[in-house]
C-alpha cells in the first residue's frame, strides 16, 4: 500500500524489519526447542541467542541465490560462529515464512480490532445523541416514512459488532503456526519441536499442515475484511447521499483552509466518503485473490506467494486506513436536523400514507379498499403538489369513516 494510504504502526508491522525479525525469533524458538530437546548444547545456544542480521546482506545473498529464506539464513550464519550450523535445522522455508506470518497477522488483528472497537464506541454514542432526532426515511432513493437518525447509527453500530466478531475469529484462525518440515510428515522435525515452538512464540499449532499453512485460513480472513471494508462503504455511501446538495442533512468535516474544487470555490465534496468507497473496493478485489490462493499444486507450489506479498500486507492496511477515516468523518459530522424536517414536509405529508392506511383497516375497511382511496389521494399529492392532509379531509370515503383529528 502506498503511504498516503497507510498508517504507522500497520506500516510497522508489514516492514521488511519486523518480517526478519519475525522470522528470527521463529529460528531461534526451534533452536530453543532442539537445546530443550538435548540436541543443542547449552553454550551453543547461549551463542545462537545473540544472532543478528544485516538487511544489505540479505540483500545480497538474495541477489545470488534468489531464494530470500536462504539468503536470511545467510545472513544470520555469518554473523555466528560453528553454532550457525543448527539454524534452520530439519525446517523447510514455509516452517519459518508460514508461522511468521501467523505472528505478524495476530499484530496486524491487534490494531485492526482496536480501531473497530473505537468506531463501535463513536457509533454508539452518535445513536444514543441522534435517537429523538426525526429524519425521512427512504426507500429506493423515495421518501417512505419517518425515522430517526440516531436509529440510523444503531443500525450501523450493530453491523459492526458483527463485523468485529468476523473478524476476531477470523485472525484467530490464522493464530496458528507449522514447524513439520518438508512436505509436513515431521519426518525431519519431530512433534515436540512443533509443539514447543508454537507455545513460545504465542500460536496454536496447526493439527495438520502439508508444507505450508493452508491458505483457506488466509483467504478466510480476506473475505472478512472485504466484508467490513463493504460496510464502511455503505455507510460511507449513505453519507454521501445524505450531503448531496438537494439533501444536505448531514455533511463530512470540512477543514478552514481546505478546498473542494480548483475551478469552484463554493465546493465541500464528500471526498472522504468517497475516498472509502475507493479503497473498499480495491480490498474486495484483494478477496478474489486471496480465494485463487487457496487452489495450490499438492503439497504447495508458490503461486500464492507473489500474491499474499501484496493482498495481506495491503488489505489490512487499508481496512486500517478506512476505518481511521470513518471514524475521524463521524467524530467531525455536521448534522442538520432543520433541513431534515425541511425535506420530509417537501412531499406534504405524504410519508404519513400507511398511518391512514392502518386507521381505515381498523375502523374496518377492507385492506383492498383502504389501500386504493389512499393511494387515489396520495397519487393527486405527488401529481399536483397539493397537501396530502386537506386531500384527505376532503374524501367522503376518509371521512364517512375517520374524523381530521383522528
Amino acid at each position: 500500500m502506498i503511504d498516503r494510504y497507510s498508517r504507522p504502526a500497520m506500516k510497522r508491522v508489514w516492514s521488511d524489519k519486523n518480517k526478519y525479525n519475525t522470522w528470527l525469533k521463529v529460528e531461534l524458538a526451534v533452536c530453543e526447542a532442539w537445546a530443550k530437546e538435548g540436541t543443542i548444547s547449552s553454550k551453543e545456544i547461549e551463542a545462537l541467542r545473540k544472532a543478528d542480521y544485516n538487511l544489505d546482506r540479505i540483500a545480497y545473498f538474495e541477489s545470488v541465490t534468489r531464494h530470500d529464506v536462504t539468503a536470511f539464513v545467510s545472513a544470520v550464519s555469518e554473523c555466528l560462529g560453528s553454532e550457525s550450523r543448527w539454524l534452520h535445522f530439519g525446517l523447510t522455508s514455509s516452517d519459518v515464512v508460514d508461522t511468521a506470518l501467523s505472528m505478524q497477522i495476530v499484530q496486524a488483528g491487534e490494531i485492526v480490532l482496536t480501531d473497530v472497537d473505537e468506531l463501535q464506541e463513536v457509533l454508539a454514542n452518535k445513536a444514543r445523541e441522534y435517537r429523538d432526532t426525526v429524519m425521512v426515511g427512504r426507500t429506493h432513493g423515495i421518501h417512505a416514512e419517518p425515522t430517526t437518525l440516531g436509529l440510523k447509527f444503531g443500525v450501523w453500530w450493530k453491523e459492526m459488532q458483527r463485523n468485529r466478531a468476523r473478524l476476531e475469529a477470523a485472525f484467530r484462525d490464522l493464530a496458528v503456526g507449522k514447524i513439520s518440515g518438508a512436505v509436513g510428515t515431521h519426518s525431519s522435525v519431530p512433534l515436540s519441536i512443533e509443539e514447543s515452538v508454537c507455545d513460545h512464540l504465542g500460536l496454536a499449532v496447526d493439527p495438520l499442515s502439508s508444507q505450508i499453512i493452508q491458505r483457506d485460513r488466509h483467504a478466510n480472513l480476506v473475505v472478512t475484511i472485504a466484508v467490513v471494508a463493504a460496510s464502511l462503504e455503505k455507510f460511507a455511501t449513505e453519507i454521501r447521499n445524505l450531503q448531496r446538495t438537494e439533501v444536505r442533512e448531514v455533511e463530512e468535516p470540512f477543514e478552514i483552509g481546505q478546498t473542494g474544487s480548483s475551478s469552484m470555490p463554493h465546493k465541500r465534496n464528500p471526498i472522504i466518503a468517497e475516498r472509502i468507497c475507493g479503497l473498499s473496493r480495491v480490498i474486495r478485489g484483494h478477496a478474489v485473490t486471496a480465494l485463487e490462493n487457496v487452489a495450490l499444486w499438492h503439497e504447495r507450489d508458490i503461486s500464492h506467494s507473489s500474491a499474499e506479498r501484496i493482498v495481506l500486507p495491503d488489505s489490512c492496511l487499508a481496512l486500517d486506513y478506512i476505518l481511521s477515516l470513518f471514524i475521524d468523518l463521524m467524530n467531525g459530522l455536521s448534522i442538520y436536523p432543520e433541513r431534515m424536517r425541511h425535506n420530509m414536509e417537501q412531499t406534504k405529508g405524504l410519508v404519513f400514507s400507511q398511518r391512514v392506511l392502518l386507521a381505515l383497516v381498523e375502523k374496518g375497511v377492507g385492506r383492498d379498499q383502504a389501500y386504493d382511496i389512499v393511494q387515489r389521494n396520495a397519487m393527486r399529492s405527488w401529481d399536483k403538489g397539493e397537501d396530502f392532509l386537506s386531500l384527505l379531509v376532503s374524501d367522503h370515503g376518509v371521512t364517512s369513516h375517520l374524523s381530521a383529528a383522528e
